[in-house]
Parts: C-alpha cells; structure tokens; sequence
C-alpha cells in the first residue's frame, strides 16, 4: 500500500493598499520576469509596475524587476509570502490589468493566469514534502466578496453610464 503524503492547506492574503492593481499567475522558465517586464513596458510605457517571480529549481530564488522600486518591493513580500514555485505578481499603478492582460497571457512561459483584481484577495496554498524539501502550490484565488444580489434596472443603467464615463465604452 503507498503512502500518501501530508498536505498542509494555507490561507495567505495578498498585502497592498487599496488603490493597486494586481496580476498573479503561473509560469515556467527563468526568463520570466524579464519578459513580463518587457510585455508590460511596451503596452503600458507609462505605467508603474514590480514584478516578482518564484524560481522552482536550482538556486530556487525570488526573481524580481520594475519601473518602480516600491511596487517591485511590494511584489517580492507577496512573492515570498506565497512562496508556490514557478508562480508571478505584478503590481501596477497608472493602468489597469484590462490595459495589459492579453500581454502577459501572450507571454510563452506563462502558464495560467490565477487573478487580475484590485480586490482584497486571498491565495489557497497547498504545502508538502518534495524528496528532501518543501514544495507548495496554487489551490486557487478567493478574490473580492460575496455577490449581493442581481444587479437592477437603476444599477445596469449606473454601469453602462459608468462604462462610457471613463472611456470603456461608446
């Protein structure tokens, strides 16, 4: 009979304030964080952004780069706090994930994208034993809050107004 190894179920929330957007995903290769940072420089020029990324083998480092020191930093803690190999955040202010989504999903190592929100986000780990060390992976994301009901005729109309208001829509 084999054994099955323990799995250690982890809760941990992103920290950030209010105001910042986030992209958080799963990736394969070294150069990731190179690329991402190049995918977001040429869509967004202007945009400030950190980016962080979980090495999985060899030296099993937290690789970071940014146009800004203070989102670079804050997506290293994340980083580190998560700690799931081969899994990135980007931090962003001045545009939005919609502004570069379709950017870093065209990015070839990335492998899956987990969320792209400014909501107060939660992140499912699992940990367990790998040979002689620790491993841990992305169960999933709780991202925002609960719905509180279908939207009315007033709220439909609130969002399509919205939607044109900040240049979204026609």
């Amino acid at each position: 009979m084999k054994s099955i190894d323990e799995v250690t179920i982890k809760i941990i929330a992103i920290e950030k304030n209010d105001d910042v957007n986030f992209i958080f995903g799963q990736t394969h290769f070294i150069k990731t964080v190179e690329d991402l940072y190049e995918a977001m420089k040429n869509t967004v020029p202007n945009g400030k952004f950190g980016i962080a990324f979980c090495e999985a083998s060899g030296a099993c480092k937290i690789r970071s780069e940014g146009n800004d020191a203070a989102l670079q930093k804050l997506a290293e803690k994340n980083a580190q706090n998560i700690g799931a190999g081969h899994t990135f955040l980007i931090f962003m202010k001045d545009c939005y994930p919609l502004n570069v989504l379709n950017a870093i999903k065209n990015v070839p190592e990335v492998c899956n994208i987990f969320c792209a929100t400014a909501n107060p986000t939660k992140v499912v780990v699992a940990e367990s034993k790998l040979g002689s060390g620790t491993g841990r992976g992305i169960l999933g994301v709780i991202d925002g809050f609960i719905p509180t009901g279908v939207e009315t005729t007033e709220e439909i109309a609130w969002r399509k107004n919205f939607l044109r208001q900040i240049g979204y829509k026609l």
